[in-house]
């Protein structure tokens, strides 16, 4: 596991250079830290860097290119200790809530990635998120594959879910993650020029597939170096229980490690609204 402030003063670009872990990425984010990298002291950093991978390894991944356009990422700034916790699917009044416990027990905030549909069901929960200072960002109204939709869906099912989290949550999110990763350029630009930003992710603890705590803290732990936005559930898919626990080992053993838990308009250095 990747020490966030190392003795030796390890720098994290050649610190995933060495590791060659293809997950790790290596993204940055020429849109929002173009002139921070330009000034890099890394005389090896090319200025488009992507870290190659086969077809089938790389799934439904879109160009890390983008980036370098639009306001998009998969992770933040790797030059500073600090991971960001991301919820997915939510809320429901069963894993949401167990959750939101961990991490006020912890005293970390976290950013949840919301559907609209859901939402709508368990408003409750969505103010609690907001009320404890978490983050909310927008999921989707109903979770679909948004490269496999026309333009009118598209904006639809982003501009509803928007008008429901305004009204329980108090603000319009500026952070919007689509369903399974997938987006087209055509959404990305627009959502670049209505002043949203898209997140992905750059540690998936596939919790859907309902794995253990073990399996998901050795993910988490072995797979983080710094900027990491980690992947979890709030709502099933599969049993999130192993999910929910391991929270009370990857929190901790982090923390050790020297790394920061932030929201992501923490991350990015911007705001949690879309104004």
């Amino acid at each position: 596991m990747y020490y966030f402030y190392s003795p030796e003063g390890f720098a994290p670009y050649q610190w995933g250079l060495e590791r060659d872990v293809s997950y790790a990425y290596m993204p940055y984010n020429l849109f929002y830290y173009g002139d921070y990298i330009r000034i890099l002291p890394y005389t090896s950093i090319p200025q488009s860097y992507e870290v190659q991978m086969k077809a089938d390894e790389r799934g439904s991944w879109t160009p890390f290119s983008w980036v370098e356009k639009y306001a998009y990422a998969f992770s933040g700034p790797y030059n500073k200790a600090e991971v960001a916790l991301t919820f997915d699917d939510g809320p429901d009044l069963e894993f949401t809530p167990k959750i939101l416990d961990k991490l006020k027990q912890h005293n970390v905030k976290a950013t949840f990635f919301l559907l609209g549909e859901n939402a709508e069901k368990f408003p409750n929960v969505v103010k609690r998120i907001a009320n404890e200072g978490h983050v909310i960002g927008n999921h989707t109204y109903s979770h679909p594959n948004l490269a496999k939709v026309n333009d009118a869906e598209y904006r639809n099912q982003i501009i509803k879910t928007e008008e429901i989290l305004n009204r329980l949550a108090g603000y319009a999110p500026k952070f919007i993650r689509p369903p399974y990763g997938e987006i087209l350029e055509d959404q990305l630009k627009w959502a670049t020029e209505q002043n949203f930003m898209i997140v992905q992710w750059s540690v998936d603890t596939v919790d859907w597939k309902g794995v253990s705590a073990d399996t998901i803290t050795n993910n988490v732990l072995g797979n983080s170096f710094p900027g990491s936005v980690i992947l979890q559930h709030s709502t099933p898919g599969g049993h999130l229980q192993g999910s929910v626990e391991a929270l009370d080992k990857i929190i901790p053993q982090l923390k050790t490690k020297g790394a920061r838990f932030v929201t992501l308009p923490s991350m990015f250095q911007t705001s949690k609204e879309r104004k």
